[in-house]
């Protein structure tokens, strides 16, 4: 598995500069654009095993950036339709949980358990609002891994989370 880190870890060295510029370009926003480029480097790394290599790794990237952007866009217009319709959002994504605050007791419990470096990223990423590469110097990772640790964490509280919320439902 190490092998495969250290290859993807190259991928990622080598274009995510060009992925980043493409999103920046296409979503005219540095910050949307960052975040986008680091989702779409975690799916990429998800799905590498289905790149067969009929095109530039380059463009592969850039379409699985280009799908995260739309699926980001898909879910801005779909928050502000129901925020337009009066009734109370069931599936808030965990920054907007942190956001209420009987829910934060609950992640801060949970945070508390959570073994590291899961707890220092998520909480360097969320409450802190440090860049995968700001998160990646204080570690002295690559921001690869910074991105990883995060979506590693932040699915550690959601599946915690959705263990524990049958009774506030």
């Amino acid at each position: 598995m190490a092998g495969f880190e250290e290859e993807f870890e190259k991928i990622y060295i080598r274009y995510f500069n060009d992925v980043f510029l493409f999103l920046k370009k296409l979503s005219k926003d540095e910050s949307i654009a960052e975040e986008i480029t680091s989702e779409a480097f975690f799916k990429a790394m998800g799905s590498i095993n289905h790149f067969r290599g009929e095109t530039d790794i380059r463009v592969w990237l850039c379409q699985i950036a280009k799908n995260c952007y739309f699926s980001h866009l898909k879910k801005q217009q779909r928050i502000e339709t129901m925020d337009d319709m009066d009734f109370p959002d069931t599936q808030d994504t965990i920054e907007e949980r942190i956001a209420k605050q009987c829910d934060a007791m609950q992640i801060h419990r949970l945070l508390h358990h959570l073994e590291e470096p899961y707890k220092e990223v998520f909480m360097l990423r969320v409450f802190g609002e440090l860049s995968f590469k700001q998160i990646a110097d204080i570690f002295q990772k690559t921001d690869n891994w910074a991105c990883v640790t995060y979506h590693r964490a932040r699915n550690k509280i959601l599946s915690q989370m959705e263990d524990k919320d049958e009774p506030y439902m």
